[in-house]
């Protein structure tokens, strides 16, 4: 869990960083006293929770929450103000919570137990996938996920990264076989590398992650937890576990890669 937090006074931002370390000694709490300076953390690291300070010289926390929000409209936003007169326009920003000063552990853990967004892992994904280094897919119990075919999990993969988009066979042999002609042989080849794909899939359980449509397939992306679909929303974890590697064992996710990131 990444939290930052912001007061332009810094002897209370210094008791906000305290209560939220006390709150939640698991955390990571960042301080800030810029806007600035948290608005970039927030885009380059991700943020789960900010703690914002609402009564601030230049942009207040209300506006900054605005740009937050902007950022990732699921990011947990607590207000924190010693003006009970803001509470309305924090309240308009469908924050998470609103904390007087001055601010207690007690107070801060009781907000983050009953945060607008929780932070759990996805309790109904049939599979865990890993974009991130070499592709690799998880069952539940965190086995790892056999395909027959390689080929057939390079198929996986690509659906994966298309996000639940349509893909016919003849896209998905484009991408597996760049420089050769798309013919009968060929395509009898990526059907029999799809089945493949569908079958292992089928024996594990987990049949159902695909979507079928007349000659063509998607990923039914409610049923990953994918750590590529998680940096897209700018969670904090899959932001700093990115190490500009994608699914580093095919060839054509350097050309998506420079295109995603």
């Amino acid at each position: 869990m990444r939290i930052l937090c912001i007061d332009d006074e810094p002897l209370m931002l210094k008791m906000l960083e305290k209560a939220i370390k006390k709150a939640r000694p698991d955390a990571e709490v960042i301080p800030h006293k810029k806007q600035a300076e948290l608005l970039e953390d927030a885009e380059k690291n991700g943020c789960d929770i900010a703690f914002l300070d609402i009564h601030m010289y230049g942009m207040n926390g209300v506006e900054l929450a605005k740009k937050l929000k902007e950022l990732n409209p699921k990011m947990n936003i607590i207000f924190v103000t010693g003006f009970s007169e803001y509470k309305g326009d924090a309240m308009d920003m469908k924050a998470s919570g609103y904390i007087m000063k001055p601010v207690t552990a007690d107070e801060v853990r009781a907000e983050l137990d009953d945060l607008r967004f929780p932070i759990v892992p996805k309790s109904d994904a049939l599979l865990r996938v890993q974009c991130f280094g070499n592709f690799e897919v998880f069952k539940p119990n965190g086995e790892i996920m056999k395909f027959d075919r390689s080929k057939s999990k390079e198929i996986f993969a690509y659906l994966v990264h298309r996000q639940g988009s349509s893909c016919s066979t003849k896209e998905i042999a484009a991408v597996l076989f760049e420089d050769e002609p798309y013919d009968a042989k060929q395509q009898n080849y990526v059907q029999q590398l799809i089945y493949s794909m569908l079958q292992s899939l089928k024996n594990a359980g987990v049949g159902d992650v695909i979507v079928r449509s007349r000659n063509a397939l998607a990923v039914n992306t409610k049923l990953l937890d994918c750590d590529y679909y998680r940096f897209k929303e700018l969670d904090a974890g899959a932001v700093n576990s990115f190490q500009n590697e994608y699914m580093v064992q095919y060839y054509w996710a350097d050309f998506l890669y420079d295109e995603d990131f």
